[in-house]
């Protein structure tokens, strides 16, 4: 990835501000769509309301970063539009709400959200809590350093170190570190969100950030030249679309929604809106799960 591209995606990025991204005036002031859906069905009633909350990251660049509007702009946010949109629900009467790592199936269970789109990795232990749509994106976790760090290469330098590295309560990336690490109560450091991780990486209380390559991608164009990564992705991360378990109506047509927007264009677009000003691969297109 060239630097000079990162640096035009920040300066973007900031210009945008304020803007909703992927939306402008006419779409936010868009009339709802009255849609015939299954009577009693979770389609029905958001339809009616008219509204619909999504849950979602306001940390994340490129996925979920909130602007000096409040919204949230990034690939996630533009998954959750092509969502309402199927359902009749305009831009406009999207609520956002901030839903962190470490609460996302708690926000779920409790119907503080409709759904959650917000870099969440599908797996078997969510799964007993919520169900997934899914998924929409395959990431891959991997590690942020300073600049000038040359002794972290990836995971395995921390089996023989005593440096320590960040991720988020709740997270997978959190959990999958955990092996690789010589003391894990020692270099293991987690906070409730990444914004805090950068923070610490930058005043030096870490030596490194792991998550998902691009929600560190994300904060590299943010911070041109200040950071690297450090070695490859070394896992597989698949996002999907957090729902209340059991709701399988809702779950298929999220499902059928998704396969839709790949076949359409619609979910390249948002990607190339978004997350492509940074990394021009289009996103290879993942097949749904329908478990």
């Amino acid at each position: 990835m060239r630097i000079k591209r990162i640096a035009a995606f920040a300066a973007a990025a900031t210009l945008a501000l304020g803007m909703t991204a992927c939306g402008g005036d006419d779409a936010d002031d868009a009339a709802g769509e009255t849609k015939d859906f299954a009577a009693g069905s979770t389609m029905e009633r958001l339809n009616k309301a008219q509204s619909i909350k999504i849950g979602t990251k306001f940390d994340q660049p490129l996925f979920g970063l909130k602007g000096l509007d409040g919204a949230p702009q990034g690939f996630d946010v533009e998954i959750g539009k092509v969502i309402a949109a199927e359902l009749g629900i305009p831009e406009s009467k999207i609520e956002w709400v901030e839903t962190p790592s470490a609460v996302r199936e708690q926000r779920i269970e409790e119907s503080a959200v409709d759904l959650v789109i917000a870099t969440y990795t599908i797996n078997d232990t969510r799964k007993e809590r919520i169900d997934f749509a899914g998924p929409y994106y395959i990431a891959g976790q991997t590690i942020l350093v300073r600049a000038d760090e040359n002794e972290i290469t990836g995971p395995d330098s921390f089996k023989t170190t005593t440096k320590k590295i960040c991720s988020v309560q709740g997270s997978t990336p959190a959990k999958n570190i955990e092996p690789y690490l010589s003391n894990v109560a020692e270099q293991l450091v987690v906070f409730d969100v990444y914004t805090k991780c950068l923070d610490a990486l930058k005043g030096g209380q870490v030596d490194a950030i792991t998550t998902d390559n691009v929600i560190l991608t994300g904060y590299m164009s943010q911070n041109e030249g200040q950071f690297k990564l450090a070695g490859e992705p070394f896992t597989e991360e698949p996002y999907g679309i957090g729902l209340k378990k059991g709701d399988n109506d809702f779950r298929t047509f999220l499902n059928d929604t998704l396969e839709a927007s790949f076949a359409d264009g619609r979910y390249l677009k948002a990607w190339k809106d978004t997350a492509g000003k940074v990394d021009s691969t289009d996103p290879k297109i993942p097949t749904v799960d329908r478990y």
